[in-house]
């Protein structure tokens, strides 16, 4: 009891510590208009004011609900403590979003509520598990069919001023299905009945959406130019395939098949080669397809342990650096502390996200909260490693900090799922 009251605690003052760290952060953008290209000033006015009061009461109300519903407290506070730091870095590097920003905030935070209010529907989605299938085959193809290409990549929709990225959504579909699929399969998955060279399989057409799945990702690259939802969506199809079998022969044949895939992408395809060879050489034309990349292990580099110090450094020299880059910005006015807060905020989301998982009764449940921690820090994973060159470059965003409403809702609907899971020890009530 007195762990929980703690734990409450903490979590209230978290919730809090976001929007102190928002307040701080717009207050020295105020003192320093040349930070935010002159328009910082704005983001004191009156005007803004009732949007930020907005965003702040909502989350306190809804965190009230939460407790008061026994669902995990930490929630919630990571999830906003992420979005007010991308809220101070968009006021930094891009002050005419930051109202729009906001806003997406208040659509995410009202779909998250949704989830919680409809819970009874979406648990019922798991006994259609081949409906679930087929849609989120049908959002990743929108792109290839009527997506328009902006930055590169053929992942969005255009209505209009509005852009949708499907693939967004396409993710949530992705860990319904193959939490049911693969639950409702886990017998016939572990069972050993054919032997193909070194590996042992179960009858083709239990494995073939899988396949499906796997093969839709490696199109993705190969056809929209797609790399962040190729790896996101393979890498939550092979973690989930472990989790629910346990076995490694789905993991080396996943990565074998996306090893030729990718040899005869590069081979076949030119802006494969271009992608690839920008992420081993990007120092060969440092001022023309490089430059992002460069500029970014740049900032790493100005950054150091300590960083530049907030609205001192330069990452307005990174192309998008609001969207792919913005983790290249806080590593280089925040420094390696505040890269390292952010990864642990990422660990400890994650962590939180297991536990329940592993609170959970049956296995579609622990499949479906597992799949979700994994989607968070898989995604987190893919872009930090991006703008690195750990990895090549990829257009995913870091979820809850990067500026895009298609993400924003996303990841609300994602926290909305872990939100329901996580009441009482996964029994999902009225």
């Amino acid at each position: 009891m007195k762990q929980h009251v703690s734990a409450t605690r903490l979590s209230w003052g978290l919730l809090a510590l976001g929007f102190l760290l928002l307040i701080f952060g717009l207050f020295v953008l105020a003192l320093h208009p040349t930070a935010g290209q002159k328009t910082a000033r704005a983001l004191v006015l009156t005007a803004y004011l009732p949007w930020m009061a907005a965003v702040v009461v909502f989350a306190f109300l809804l965190q009230a609900v939460l407790l008061r519903s026994h669902i995990a407290p930490w929630l919630l506070p990571l999830s906003l403590f992420f979005a007010n730091v991308g809220l101070v870095e968009i006021a930094r590097l891009k002050p005419a979003l930051f109202i729009p920003q906001l806003r997406w905030l208040l659509i995410g935070m009202a779909a998250f509520l949704l989830v919680l209010r409809f819970r009874r529907f979406i648990v019922a989605l798991s006994s259609y598990q081949y409906l679930l299938g087929i849609l989120c085959l049908i959002l990743l193809a929108l792109p290839l069919v009527f997506g328009t290409e902006i930055g590169g990549s053929r992942n969005w929709i255009v209505f209009g001023p509005v852009q949708v990225q499907p693939s967004e959504f396409g993710k949530i579909v992705l860990v319904l299905f193959l939490s049911a699929y693969l639950a409702d399969h886990e017998e016939v998955l572990t069972a050993v009945k054919h032997r193909f060279f070194l590996f042992q399989l179960p009858p083709l057409r239990f494995i073939a959406p899988l396949l499906c799945i796997w093969g839709m990702a490696i199109l993705l690259f190969v056809v929209a130019k797609d790399l962040g939802s190729a790896l996101l969506f393979f890498g939550i199809a092979v973690f989930m395939t472990y989790m629910a079998t346990g076995s490694r022969s789905y993991v080396l044949i996943a990565m074998l098949i996306f090893g030729v895939a990718a040899a005869l992408s590069y081979t076949f395809f030119g802006h494969v080669r271009v992608r690839f060879d920008i992420w081993l050489h990007p120092w060969a034309d440092p001022n023309g397809m490089g430059y992002q990349v460069v500029q970014s292990l740049f900032a790493f580099g100005s950054g150091g342990v300590w960083g530049t110090g907030f609205a001192h450094g330069h990452p307005g020299l990174i192309p998008e650096v609001h969207t792919d880059f913005i983790f290249a910005a806080i590593a280089e006015e925040l420094g390696l502390i505040g890269s390292l807060t952010l990864l642990l905020g990422y660990a400890a989301f994650f962590l939180v996200g297991i536990r329940i998982a592993l609170a959970c009764e049956t296995m579609d449940r622990i499949l479906l909260a597992g799949g979700t921690s994994v989607v968070f820090l898989l995604q987190a994973f893919i872009i930090m490693a991006g703008v690195t060159k750990f990895l090549p470059l990829t257009g995913v965003t870091l979820p809850f900090v990067s500026y895009g409403g298609s993400s924003m809702v996303s990841g609300f609907l994602l926290l909305g799922l872990l939100a329901v899971l996580s009441k009482q020890k996964g029994r999902l009530v009225s």
